[in-house]
């Protein structure tokens, strides 16, 4: 909820005030009425209490008149985007003990969670999506066009050791399953994995590539990691260490994922190349959707002319009586 004044410049009208507020208090020659009676001097309380009343009265109506002019109001954003001219994008990421392998800067882990904040950051027009898998997957966040629940869930992973197993399959199905009745113009996956499929029971990596290509789905996959030997973390008695092992990744079931579903298989093997997959992504999958904003607001003008209208009344109303008084 934001605040705004329409017609701000009508509050310099306050400066008007600065004569009056001289006028009424500065010191004058009191000029004293007669008072000869009882009856008199209780009149004449009155009349003081009355004329007092009126100075503020006076005031009231001014400012209520000002800002009901400077149209004070509140309101909110929102976007109004065609969905079916945009484009859907899911991120499918690989959380697997692996990706805490040194083999990019300082891992594999860190290094895609730089880059891939960056290319949330370039998808303004677009909505987003993002699905962590190991043995399992599970949807982090659903296609959404808050970026910044992406982001902070692409902050927040980290591959754990306790969570063992890769399964591609089941990464890549759980995206197509949210991007499968999406409107959008364009559909679009970005499969990363620096592994080969390793459960034999999930959903078999080619079978999620053919329900893709049959939902219109395009997946873009990326092997990640440096060729020959890397430094993966193992665990022991004495806790996590570090040790060479052969860099493994299933670039062949990568490659017909993407060439079946009309995208593109990439192997990066450090940050620049990673960064420049994401880059080349990017400049492949423009989105032509504008999103126009749409203000919503609430008037609150009316609140303050009824007030200057009430006190203009009741000011009205004393001073006829002061007359009668006297009169």
């Amino acid at each position: 909820m934001n605040f705004e004044f329409h017609n701000p410049y009508f509050l310099a009208l306050f400066l008007l005030f600065i004569p009056l507020i001289v006028k009424d208090f500065a010191k004058k020659k009191k000029s004293g009425i007669n008072v000869s009676t009882t009856k008199n001097m209780l009149v004449s309380g009155r009349f003081s209490l009355i004329q007092k009343f009126l100075k503020i009265t006076k005031y009231v109506i001014l400012s209520g008149l000002i800002l009901a002019l400077a149209r004070p109001r509140t309101f909110t954003v929102t976007d109004d985007r065609d969905e079916s001219q945009g484009i859907d994008i899911f991120l499918a990421v690989d959380v697997s003990p692996s990706m805490l392998a040194r083999d990019l800067e300082p891992d594999r882990i860190t290094a895609l969670k730089k880059i891939a904040t960056d290319f949330v950051k370039k998808r303004s027009g677009d909505r987003l999506g993002l699905v962590e898998y190991w043995g399992e997957a599970i949807t982090k966040v659903p296609l959404t066009t808050d970026h910044q629940v992406i982001l902070d869930e692409i902050k927040e992973m980290n591959p754990s050791l306790d969570l063992s197993g890769t399964a591609i399959g089941e990464g890549l199905s759980v995206a197509v399953n949210h991007l499968k009745n999406s409107k959008a113009k364009s559909k679009i996956i970005i499969l990363m994995t620096d592994g080969v499929n390793t459960v034999p029971n999930a959903m078999p990596p080619q079978i999620a590539g053919e329900l893709a290509k049959n939902y219109g789905i395009k997946v873009y996959t990326i092997g990640i990691g440096t060729n020959g030997y890397a430094l993966f973390p193992v665990i022991d008695v004495f806790g996590i260490s570090f040790e060479e092992q052969k860099v493994e990744i299933d670039e062949a079931t990568l490659s017909e994922i993407a060439h079946i579903t009309g995208g593109k298989y990439y192997r990066a093997t450090s940050n620049e190349s990673l960064m420049s997959v994401y880059n080349e992504i990017d400049s492949l999958e423009k989105s032509k959707i504008k999103s126009n904003k749409i203000y919503n607001y609430d008037e609150y003008f009316r609140v303050f002319l009824w007030l200057s209208v009430v006190f203009l009344m009741i000011d009205a109303l004393l001073r006829w009586k002061i007359f009668r008084i006297f009169n």
